[in-house]
C-alpha cells in the first residue's frame, strides 16, 4: 500500500511510519517540523520506501508535491501541534492545521478514494463530569479558554470527517487519543513523561503541579499505533473510538516509579497547578475492544523501554 501521514516527524507520527513501513508499504511523511523533530526523520531514511515532504498541511499542495501523493491507498491524518506549553505560542498554527489542514488532507483522501483517519485528542472531552468517557459524551467544554485553540480545533477535526463521510462518501474514522508516550519524543518535549524523565536523569527537581493527585493514565506508543492501524482497516466510516489505558496513576505516584527506574536522586518540587488543568480523564475503551484491540505493555516496562530510549 502507498501510505500518507501526516504529521510523520512527530512522535507517534514517526512511530507509526516505522511500523508501516517494516509491514512492506510505502510510506511519504509530511511534515512542516515545527514541532516534529528531524531526528525522526532521519532514522526512517534508511528504508527504500520512505519518502519525506517538508510541507505545512494547512497550506495547498503545490504541482511538485501533488505528483509525489498520487496513487495512495491511506491517508493518516497526525498533523497538530501538541503540548500545553504550545497552546499559546502556537495557537494559531493548531486551529489552521485542525481546519484547513483536515480540509486539505480530506480532500486528497477523496480525490484518491483512499480510506482516512484522524487522530483527535481526549482534550474534546474538556474537565469531564463523568468518567469513564465513552465516545458518545459530548464533554464539559469551554470554547473560548485558554485550551480552546486546540480542543475546539479537534472538535472541529471531527466536524469535517463526518461531515466528508456523509457528502462525499469517504471511508473517514476518528480516533480520540489520551495520553501516549514512548520512544522518539523529543527530549525537549514538555509532557509529563519525558519532562520527569529528562529531570530524573539530570539530577534536577520532578516538578509537580499541585499536590500531585490528578490522574492520568498512559499508553505505549506501540499498542497505540496497533489500535491506529486497526481502526483504519476494520473501524466504520464516521465513527469515534477512544485509544488510550484504562490504569490510573496519579503524578505524584508517577514520579516516583520514574525516580526508582532511573536510581535518581531528584528531589520532588511542588509548583503552582495551572487553573485550567482537569483533575482526570479516563477512555472507555469497549467500542476499540470490540474490534479486539487490546494493550500488551503495562506502565511499568513502558518506562523502561522509554528510558533506553532517553539515555
Amino acid at each position: 500500500m502507498k501510505i500518507v501521514v501526516t504529521g510523520g516527524a512527530g512522535f507517534i507520527g514517526s512511530n507509526l511510519c516505522r511500523r508501516l513501513l517494516d509491514s512492506g508499504h510505502q510510506v511519504i511523511a509530511v511534515d512542516n517540523l515545527i514541532t516534529g523533530w528531524e531526528p525522526n526523520i532521519n532514522s526512517l531514511r534508511s528504508f527504500p520506501r520512505f519518502t519525506f515532504v517538508k510541507h505545512d498541511i494547512a497550506k495547498p499542495f503545490s504541482a511538485k508535491i501533488s505528483s509525489q501523493i498520487k496513487n495512495l491507498d491511506a491517508v493518516y491524518h497526525l498533523a497538530c501541534p501538541t503540548g500545553v506549553p504550545n497552546i499559546t505560542p502556537m495557537a494559531e498554527e493548531m486551529l489552521l492545521t485542525c481546519s484547513r489542514g483536515t480540509i486539505n488532507a480530506l480532500k486528497l483522501a477523496d480525490q484518491e478514494k483512499a480510506k482516512f483517519l484522524l487522530t483527535s485528542s481526549s482534550e474534546i472531552y474538556g474537565d469531564p463530569l463523568i468518567s469513564p468517557q465513552a465516545e458518545n459524551y459530548t464533554g464539559n467544554v469551554d470554547p473560548i479558554g485558554p485550551r480552546s485553540p486546540y480542543e475546539e480545533g479537534k472538535r472541529f477535526s471531527e466536524g469535517l470527517v463526518v461531515m466528508y463521510v456523509k457528502k462525499y462518501q469517504v471511508n473517514a474514522k476518528i480516533v480520540r487519543i489520551f495520553n501516549t508516550y514512548g520512544p522518539q519524543m523529543s527530549p525537549e518535549d514538555t509532557r509529563v513523561v519525558p519532562q520527569f524523565i529528562r529531570q530524573a536523569l539530570l539530577g534536577k527537581p520532578i516538578t509537580i503541579h499541585g499536590k500531585g493527585d490528578q490522574k492520568r493514565t498512559f499508553c505505549y506508543v506501540d499498542d497505540l499505533v496497533d489500535g491506529l492501524i486497526l481502526v483504519m482497516n476494520k473501524g466504520k466510516a464516521g465513527e469515534v473510538y477512544n485509544l488510550g489505558s484504562s490504569q490510573q496513576v496519579t503524578i505524584k505516584d508517577l514520579a516516583q516509579k520514574i525516580k526508582k527506574l532511573t536510581k535518581s536522586k531528584s528531589k520532588t518540587e511542588f509548583v503552582k497547578r495551572p487553573f485550567h488543568d482537569h483533575q482526570s480523564r479516563l477512555p472507555n475503551l469497549e467500542k476499540i475492544k470490540k474490534l479486539s484491540w487490546r494493550p500488551k505493555i503495562n506502565l511499568e516496562e513502558g518506562l523502561k523501554k522509554t528510558l533506553i530510549f532517553y539515555q
